[in-house]
């Protein structure tokens, strides 16, 4: 991403600003002064950079600048810089440091540095193996006055240019000795007046601060001690294949910092770490219940596991752990507590909200959901016919759709005597006319879930549903029967027909995402029957109990969440497969592409500030044994490592034959072959004994060779019952939970959804409209009015 990341540098003076972007041929510049203001800096950093098109910003100001942040106003600048929002007036991420820093920083040859920024005033700064530390040294007293006094442009006037020459230097010896710097480098506009220089003192080039600014956002900022000690780990690794493989290499370990390149140590080859340790698969199994994780085929050892953990102490996972259970409003920039544990409590706890217990409400909404479930499967809810309901068809979106459509489907061996489900998210109108095809609308009920009964693509869905039965049933005092809602809206689901006792609620300290143990599950109650779904909510309990009470080191989801931040901010692998080897698990990889990517897609900490390592991995996945014939190739042989999860039970809700015992095999078979792979040596062998030889035989080694060392989880479990699979899901929140606090984001909200939502508000009211659309891009206008016949 940095290599292709543009990045503005502006580098702000006393008397001119001057920036330049990444790749632009020469830098541009305009006037400050006494009275310079931040709003004029903005205005005419915009002014001058129209044509220049960027990601990111650096912005080196003259003044004391700590943790990003002006602390002081500029004494040769005007006022306002103190608490000023650069990043919102600019628009785009942005990064302030200290003028003489940025310089420093671009003028940094390696070693420890002392910067002196020879300009107006003296500007000070060290670099230390690559980490700059801004120092304020200027006005230190120095023959009476100050080191400022004398080598800033005062001095210059006062002592002309060769008294002004000699006492630079005494300063900067004096200087360099007192902060232990090797050398000390001369910057600023009046570095080209210095001659002769001594052998410890360099000169360097007031255009520096542009790529000071460049390497602030290319470096990253300095990472803290535990994520430090994980990188130093990873650089003992190689994540290549044995020795005796020819097979292509994975990516090397990456870091926001330079390391040195990992020595080719055979210890960190899986086969070989099995091999030195006989207890291996023992010491990296953990156990709930009936629930094995085995994660002994994953790139750690001892020590890795004990530096994740110490990272989870120093990030405060436990911390926000506590101030999730507690009800606090850990979802920080909506303002809301994050209580999906409390609805499947099933303990006689209180679980406060501002200081209430909301338990009594969760249990009322449960026995809702109860009554209105068990009607319904009982028949004695009817249609406004008085024929039983055979039918259910789920309206919404995201976690209003995910949620319950994947558990439905999990507990389709247990839906006997329950109605159909469909579920309907889709806006394309194949998706809602597809499903009105195959009902009858006298025994078809319609649950519409949506939070705050606006969002469009359900409330269209939903329209359409509603035209469709009363196309049938003529009298809107019917849809009453045959439509219920999942909202907090009640107003506008009065105005739809529905009445307000088939109206079941949920809070919004529930996240939609986080919502199938709440009414958004209602659908898995009316399949399965609601002691199932209350079995699934016991499952979750179980494992919400695992996890707020076992250390780190052997808590399951804590566990699994610490592989997850070793893969995607250590190692660098970008992408994440779930691969049930259990077709009623079909949904859950879709149903974690949104618990995982919407939760910690994010580039911003819960302080607004850049997250210096690369956050949620991409999810994707598909039931084994389809994948088998899919992506698998890509998997064993391909240039990406994947880490895997997979999931199989030790008995089939359907025992058929011998299929069971074949999916069992070829489970536990793909994770042997990932890890182990196939050497040049074994590939010859079995070529040779297969009558290949010479040439011929040679040809096809390498095209038969699998690097093997690929990592994978393997998540065994007794049978998918009910509390099964509320244990499973429960883990998988808690794991992303983990890595979002890990990397101190708030995996609680979403605002990534939101700006394409806008704008296709605005867009479709241009589609209805009859003029043409200038308003957008070139791209997007041609697209609107080739839509609208154009």
């Amino acid at each position: 991403m940095l290599a292709s990341m543009r990045i503005l540098a502006v580098d702000v003076g006393g008397s001119h600003v001057k920036l330049l972007v990444t790749g632009a041929d020469a830098p541009r510049r305009f006037d400050s002064g006494p009275d310079f203001t931040p709003a004029e800096l903005v205005a005419g950093v915009k002014a001058h950079a129209t044509d220049w098109p960027f990601d990111v910003a650096a912005i080196g100001v003259p003044s004391p600048v700590l943790r990003g942040a002006v602390m002081e106003e500029p004494w040769n600048l005007g006022r306002g810089w103190v608490g000023f929002d650069f990043e919102a007036a600019l628009g785009v991420p942005t990064r302030i440091i200290n003028d003489a820093a940025m310089q420093a920083l671009g003028s940094d040859e390696g070693g420890r540095m002392l910067f002196l920024g020879l300009g107006s005033g003296l500007g000070t700064a060290l670099v230390d193996e690559g980490r700059v530390v801004p120092l304020e040294l200027a006005h230190l007293p120095f023959r009476g006055q100050t080191f400022e006094d004398y080598c800033g442009q005062r001095g210059l006037n006062t002592l002309g240019e060769d008294a002004w020459r000699a006492v630079v230097l005494e300063a900067a010896e004096l200087l360099r000795a007192a902060v232990a710097a090797e050398y000390v480098m001369l910057g600023g506009g009046n570095v080209r007046l210095m001659k002769d220089l001594p052998p410890r003192v360099r000169r360097g080039h007031n255009d520096r601060a542009f790529e000071g600014g460049f390497r602030l956002w290319a470096d990253g900022p300095p990472l803290p001690p535990a994520w430090r000690a994980l990188q130093a780990h990873a650089a003992d690794w190689t994540l290549l294949a044995a020795p005796a493989s020819t097979g292509p290499r994975p990516p090397a370990p990456v870091s926001t910092r330079p390391h040195p390149p990992a020595p080719a140590r055979t210890r960190s080859h899986l086969p070989h770490l099995f091999g030195d340790d006989p207890s291996r698969a023992q010491s990296f199994t953990l156990r709930l219940d009936d629930l094995v994780v085995d994660y002994s085929k994953n790139h750690v050892t001892a020590e890795t596991m004990k530096l994740l953990a110490e990272l989870a102490r120093a990030t405060g996972v436990e911390a926000l752990r506590e101030r999730m259970f507690a009800g606090q409003a850990i979802n920080n920039t909506e303002g809301r507590a994050v209580l999906h544990t409390a609805l499947r409590n099933r303990s006689v706890r209180p679980v406060l909200v501002d200081g209430r217990d909301v338990m009594p409400d969760v249990r009322a909404a449960l026995d809702h959901m109860r009554t209105f479930s068990d009607a319904v499967r009982a028949g004695n809810w009817t249609g406004h016919t008085g024929a039983r309901i055979t039918d259910v068809v789920n309206i919404g979106i995201g976690g209003s759709d995910l949620g319950p459509a994947m558990a439905t489907a999990a507990l389709a061996s247990y839906n006997e005597g329950g109605p159909r489900l469909h579920f309907v998210s889709n806006v394309d109108g194949a998706h809602i006319g597809q499903t009105l095809r195959q009902l009858d609308p006298r025994t078809t009920l319609f649950i519409v879930a949506s939070k705050t009964f606006t969002t469009q693509e359900t409330m269209a869905n939903a329209r359409t549903a509603r035209e469709w039965f009363l196309g049938h049933a003529k009298d809107e005092a019917h849809i009453a029967r045959h439509f219920g809602a999942v909202s907090t809206n009640e107003a506008e689901v009065r105005r739809f027909g529905i009445a307000p006792e088939q109206m079941f609620v949920f809070w919004d300290w529930v996240g939609g995402r986080y919502s199938v143990w709440s009414s958004i599950g209602l659908p898995v109650a009316l399949a399965a029957g609601f002691e199932r779904f209350e079995e699934m909510l016991d499952g979750a309990f179980r494992m919400d109990e695992h996890f707020r009470t076992a250390p780190i080191e052997r808590n399951i989801p804590m566990v699994l969440g610490l592989l997850g931040v070793w893969y995607a901010s250590v190692l660098g692998h970008e992408t994440h497969a779930v691969l049930p080897y259990e077709q009623l698990l079909h949904r859950l990889p879709a149903y974690l592409q949104q618990l995982d990517m919407e939760s910690n897609g994010k580039r911003v900490d819960r302080h607004g500030a850049p997250v210096p390592v690369g956050t949620g991995p991409i999810v994707w996945g598909e039931p084994g044994t389809n994948g088998q014939h899919a992506f698998f190739q890509l998997l064993h042989q391909g240039t990406r490592v994947v880490p895997c999860d997979f999931l199989v039970g030790l008995e089939s809700p359907y025992p058929l034959g011998e299929h069971h015992r074949l999916l069992l095999a070829n489970c536990f078979a793909q994770t042997e072959a990932l890890m182990r792979g196939k050497t040049e040596d074994e590939v010859r062998r079995e070529l040779a004994a297969q009558g290949h030889s010479g040439e011929a035989l040679e040809r096809l080694v390498p095209h038969k060779v699998f690097p093997g060392n690929r990592p994978s989880t393997t998540i065994v479990y007794r049978k998918l019952d009910p509390g099964t699979l509320g244990m499973l899901l429960a883990m998988y929140e808690h794991k992303v939970f983990t890595m979002g606090a890990v990397w101190g984001v708030n995996s609680f909200d979403q605002w990534g959804v939101e700006l394409g939502k806008q704008l296709a508000k605005r867009i479709d009211a241009e589609l209805a409209g009859a003029a043409d659309t200038t308003a957008h891009d070139a791209s997007t206008n041609q697209l609107v009015n080739l839509a609208r016949g154009r």
